[in-house]
């Protein structure tokens, strides 16, 4: 097959519904190599056919052993081509070859160090402890046979490899910055053992997307959702690129779940674009609008759903009203009109589209605004016009910059389009399962490790079963500093261990004396490691908790809710602004939890009370992060005066600092 590629040195990447498959691609085309994504079922002879010359299998969902894993062409391994399993990859390599493969007790789900043998090709230059991010629950037990171990973590085999078959596989996942040397890896398998030279030079960016648009659009007008983030003002800026100035209308829309004033913001920012920008303020509609999911069900009014994934589509949805009403309002021809927006790749990764996606195996984290059933449906009607789809956060800044967009508007922190609404974790009763007091209680034993190993506490297994040995020393250590305690909280939290995504609680931390940010850092790994029915840790404020949170403060998307968060955010933020870490912090949610953490059990009065949680984090790809560590990444007096802020608003009882990386914890709380 002749497609005009085949000069070109060309990589497959055999998706098996990675979160991170664009990453795997956006990394080999920054080598200059042509790849393309597509389904792990690709045969061999397609590979052949279409001349490529390397093959990377990304990781993914599944298990190998369920009877219902995916399915692939086995000869891929027998067939001269050179290969990379990362994770689920790595996990078929070695099953191919008679290894076996089990569920371990313990998840590994944050960056840690490994050993590697530098001798090998794939670690050629490299130190022998490596920096990388884990995240599984299945394991290699015994190695494949003619399969050498060439890394390894604490808990498992983190790499293997066939010199000779050109066959490498790797547990952890090098495409991500959390993996510190991971493109020099990428590297070295291309370059070394592959022999790929990088003769594919990318076209200019910007003339290909003034290109696509004008293909796309034609003579038709557009009708651009633009927020006043980057993304959109990105858009905004291409569209006046490609498009005459009556081809396009600019619509930004006040849903009511903006921060305070950030609408009159963003119309003056947006002033920079030479370009009319409408003003619709539809937050009465957003806030009394439902849907219908895909099931054909209707939802309840969004002012009263709690579930995140249905607060997600509505919003969705109602933009999409929003605007085909603007489109009738404007007497337009409904066939002569497109809709534009500013989504980017991690938005359709994280949704599970068909377009960011090979296969259709990858879970859906968590639904975008953007990519909403209703947004589908336009997209199968050649209806939407998304320039940016194949792009990142940091390529989108970096295209608009040459387009001569100022420095703050491109370096804007992103806000989603569904505002605080999903900053608000909306619930009614608490979220109590039948396992919740024995996930605390193995919470406190790692916080308390020293004294409950002293006392020899029956859950300690839970613990060694699923922690290293020099894991449990720096358990030890820490927690003999002084008292900590762990409170499960009775609410659920979106976050994203092993390429699923987890719906499950958070616990808070908290201390008789001022925290050590470093320690907390190593309970909150060994946590998630170790209690799968968690997937974000935060640390609390003010005195120790001590009595346990077994109810809610009931919370849904109310004015005067909204109006508590919306001021919390305002004074973190300007606080933030004001700090020269300011630049440190990629993101930074202010989010409301429906928990009243001081009340007294012997009063057990309907509660009006709520917690704040922040959330700086810092990131490159959103794919991957890191909270900002106060005191290294963020000043410790301006984290305080955040706190000491949010205190002074009304209806606020305690804050707390999210202390956990992605994966396990989504940037956003929902």
């Amino acid at each position: 097959m002749q497609n005009g590629t085949e000069k070109y040195d060309k990589v497959a990447i055999l998706d098996a519904g990675t979160q991170f498959a664009q990453l795997i691609d956006r990394c080999v085309r920054e080598r200059n190599m042509y790849s393309e994504l597509l389904p792990l079922e690709t045969s061999v002879y397609k590979l052949r056919e279409e001349g490529f010359k390397a093959v990377i299998i990304t990781g993914g969902p599944s298990s190998v052993n369920n009877i219902d894993a995916p399915s692939y062409d086995a000869d891929i391994f027998r067939a001269d081509l050179p290969v990379l399993g990362i994770c689920y990859g790595m996990q078929m390599l070695n099953k191919e070859f008679n290894g076996t493969v089990v569920k371990k007790d313990g998840r590994e789900d944050s960056a840690l160090s490994i050993e590697v043998d530098e001798t090998s090709p794939l670690f050629k230059g490299l130190d022998r402890v490596q920096q990388v991010l884990l995240t599984h629950g299945d394991s290699v037990e015994k190695v494949g046979e003619g399969l050498k171990v060439i890394g390894r973590s604490n808990n498992c085999v983190a790499a293997v490899s066939n010199e000779k078959l050109r066959l490498y596989g790797v547990q952890f996942h090098p495409e991500v910055k959390l993996t510190t040397n991971g493109v020099k890896m990428i590297e070295n398998f291309l370059m070394g053992v592959c022999g790929l030279t990088g003769n594919f030079e990318l076209p200019c960016r910007i003339s290909s997307c003034v290109q696509d648009i004008q293909n796309i659009v034609g003579n038709k007008k557009v009708i651009l959702l633009i927020s006043g983030g980057v993304d959109s003002s990105v858009c905004a800026a291409l569209l006046k690129k490609a498009l005459r100035p009556d081809q396009i209308v600019a619509l930004h829309i006040d849903n009511g779940f903006m921060r305070m004033k950030e609408s009159e913001k963003v119309l003056e920012s947006l002033q920079v674009l030479e370009m009319n920008v409408e003003l619709e303020k539809a937050s009465q509609e957003f806030y009394f609008s439902s849907t219908t999911l895909e099931n054909g069900t209707r939802t309840e009014l969004l002012n009263r759903t709690t579930d995140p994934e249905v607060k997600r589509k509505i919003i969705g949805d109602t933009f999409i009203h929003v605007a085909e009403r603007r489109i009738n309002q404007m007497n337009l021809d409904d066939d002569q009109v497109l809709l534009c927006q500013g989504t980017l790749r991690p938005d359709l990764i994280e949704s599970a589209s068909h377009l960011a996606t090979a296969g259709g195996l990858a879970s859906t984290i968590k639904t975008h605004h953007n990519d909403t059933g209703l947004v589908r449906k336009l997209r199968a009607d050649n209806k939407v016009v998304e320039p940016l789809k194949d792009f990142h956060k940091d390529e989108v800044r970096a295209i608009g910059r040459k387009l001569g967009l100022p420095e703050n508007l491109v370096t804007r922190r992103p806000y989603p389009g569904p505002g605080l609404a999903i900053r608000v974790i909306c619930a009614t009763t608490p979220h109590l399962d039948v396992d919740f007091g024995e996930i605390e209680v193995v919470a406190k034993v790692v916080v308390q490790y020293q004294q409950m190993a002293a006392n020899n506490h029956a859950l300690l297994n839970r613990i060694d079963n699923s922690t290293s040995e020099a894991d449990r020393q720096l358990l030890s250590h820490a927690s003999g500093k002084q008292r900590y305690n762990a409170t499960l909280l009775p609410i659920r939290t979106v976050g994203v261990q092993g390429d699923h995504r987890s719906y499950s609680y958070c616990v808070g931390i908290s201390c008789e004396g001022e925290p050590i940010w470093e320690d907390l850092k190593i309970f909150s790994r060994i946590i998630t490691q170790v209690c799968h029915g968690i997937n974000r840790v935060v640390f609390i404020f003010g005195p120790i908790v001590q009595n346990p949170v077994h109810d809610i403060t009931r919370t849904t998307l109310t004015p005067q809710v909204l109006s508590i968060v919306r001021q919390a955010d305002h004074v973190a933020n300007k606080v933030l602004s004001s700090s020269s870490a300011s630049g440190n912090i990629s993101q930074m949610p202010v989010v409301l939890l429906p928990v009243h953490m001081d009340r007294s059990p012997l009063k057990p009065v309907p509660s009006v009370a709520r917690a704040i949680v922040l959330r700086p984090f810092i990131t490159e790809d959103f794919m991957t992060g890191e909270f900002a560590v106060p005191g290294r990444d963020i000043p410790l007096d301006i984290v305080q005066k955040m706190v000491s802020e949010i205190l002074s608003v009304d209806g606020v009882s305690r804050v707390m600092y999210d202390i956990t990386n992605k994966p396990p914890g989504t940037t956003e709380w929902e």
